[in-house]
């Protein structure tokens, strides 16, 4: 009998199924509106000049927050954003960008577009600046020379 009692536990547990716990599959994310970014902040000038030591500061911050979707090399093929079915933006492609201007790229990484959360305050104004220069610095960068065929 004491057997049984100690083993009852252990049967609930594996044959009865958890409060609400369902087999349906969970819901696919659903499509987000367009973002409209207020002109003021369309027109907006970047005031930080690109520097090493800000470049170097920016590379952290978006190696903590950006680079898990982005990748590390700004290619739009980091793990979460494949992990999730993404398709973002190649930053390494000068055309990506070029229609966008600094205060838009400020606007939307400060305040997050679709899925993608904004800076929001956990970063201050000069270091959002510095990302979008560090953003744009993916294009500019040479790409690796293919090997000979």
């Amino acid at each position: 009998m004491r057997l049984f009692v100690r083993l009852l536990p252990a049967v609930l547990l594996v044959t009865v199924p958890a409060f609400g716990q369902t087999d349906a599959k969970p819901e696919p994310p659903r499509p987000t509106a367009e973002l409209t970014i207020p002109p003021e902040a369309v027109q907006q000038p970047n005031p930080v000049k690109p520097t090493p030591a800000g470049l170097a500061a920016a590379k952290k911050t978006y190696g903590y927050d950006c680079a898990m979707c982005h990748g590390a090399d700004g290619g739009g093929k980091g793990d979460l954003a494949i992990d999730m079915k993404l398709t973002l933006l190649d930053y390494r492609d000068p055309s990506s960008l070029k229609n966008m201007t600094d205060g838009e790229l400020f606007y939307i990484i400060k305040n997050g577009k679709g899925q993608m959360s904004g800076e929001g305050d956990r970063s201050k104004t000069p270091e959002i600046w510095g990302l979008v220069n560090y953003v744009r610095s993916f294009a500019k960068k040479t790409p690796a020379a293919k090997p000979a065929q």
